[in-house]
């Protein structure tokens, strides 16, 4: 089967045998397959990312650069067939979303940028004939949202500040949204992730070099001293220590949920004085992962704004150029069996 592979920090397209699923196992087709921000961060900066997650101690994220790595991880695949011995909640022919249990980072098991992939049978999640093939495949970023949301604490009607917008941001705002948050003031760079964002559900989205989020809050009739929770969806160096240096005294929450891959450096007397809390997020559990799924069956949770293009596996390459570029797209859908281009 085809596949597109990294290794050494090159893309390129390989031919490697169909994974056989085990018992405990299932075979799907890969139908479509999100890009990740954190995989164009892990082709750039692979070794990065291993030696700092060794030196954080995390020894389970320890892939060989040096040899294949097929990625994908935010997928809508359908069910092929079974390992031995195995069921699942779905029969063949099927669509399903998953937790990723299986490839993305791995040198063994292929993720969703190949025509297929396996996963573990117990987790698969059933999709629903009304949910678009794409968006199905949306429950990954989203849920990576609503993780970041519910290590906000919200209780209700909390005003909220979300700094970058983009896919992470983006998920962020929307569960922001659906769980009920007050006023939602987003900010970024970008005009074209400005607008995205208010199409996702921002009451206030600005420009940080014209106006500071905080500021805007404060023109909502915000004042220093009540609850806000701010989120960090930057992730480069530097971000943490503005969302503290910008951070009201007292009553605010700051969610890391952008992944910083090079060190940096804050000044602990200044979130000391302001009373902060801070906050470090990764992923989502199984169960926000299913909920995610619930509500973009729902409606409740609209993913189709952010995808913005879709490319066979031979356009990959060049997608992951183009996503550099934030007016150019924001999610970009890979479909192993379909021919498009961007």
């Amino acid at each position: 089967m085809h596949a597109v592979a990294t290794r050494n920090g090159q893309l390129r397209i390989v031919d490697i045998d169909q994974p056989e699923p085990v018992e405990g196992e299932a075979l799907v087709k890969v139908l479509a397959c999100g890009i990740c921000g954190s995989d164009l961060h892990f082709v750039k900066f692979g070794e990065d990312i291993v030696r700092a997650s060794m030196d954080s101690g995390n020894g389970r994220f320890a892939p060989d650069l040096s040899r294949d790595i097929i990625m994908g991880h935010e997928f809508c695949v359908e069910v092929v067939g079974y390992g031995p011995n195995t069921s699942g909640p779905v029969g063949i022919g099927d669509r399903v979303t998953s937790v990723p249990s299986r490839g993305a980072y791995s040198n063994t098991f292929p993720g969703g940028y190949s025509e297929y992939m396996v996963l573990d049978a117990s987790m698969l999640l059933p999709v629903a004939d009304s949910v678009p093939t794409e968006h199905a495949a949306t429950t990954e970023p989203m849920a990576v949202g609503m993780h970041a949301v519910r290590a906000g604490q919200l209780s209700g009607g909390e005003p909220t500040v979300v700094y970058g917008c983009g896919p992470v941001g983006l998920a962020t705002i929307a569960s922001l949204r659906n769980e009920g948050a007050g006023t939602i003031i987003a900010s970024d760079f970008s005009p074209r992730r400005r607008e995205l964002a208010g199409i996702m559900g921002a009451d206030v989205v600005v420009d940080p070099r014209e106006t500071s989020p905080i500021a805007a809050l404060e023109r909502r009739g915000y004042q220093a001293g009540g609850e806000v929770v701010m989120f960090d969806a930057i992730g480069v160096q530097g971000t943490i220590a503005l969302l503290m240096r910008e951070a009201p005294s007292r009553g605010a929450r700051l969610v890391i949920v952008g992944v910083c891959m090079q060190d940096d450096t804050i000044v602990p007397m200044s979130g000391i004085e302001k009373e902060l809390q801070l906050k470090f997020v990764l992923g989502y559990t199984p169960d926000e992962y299913a909920e995610t799924l619930d509500a973009i069956t729902s409606g409740d949770i609209n993913s189709d704004p952010i995808i913005t293009g879709r490319v066979g596996l031979d356009g990959v390459a060049d997608a992951f150029e183009t996503l550099g570029d934030p007016e150019e797209h924001c999610k970009i859908m890979v479909t192993p069996h379909e021919d498009n281009s961007l």
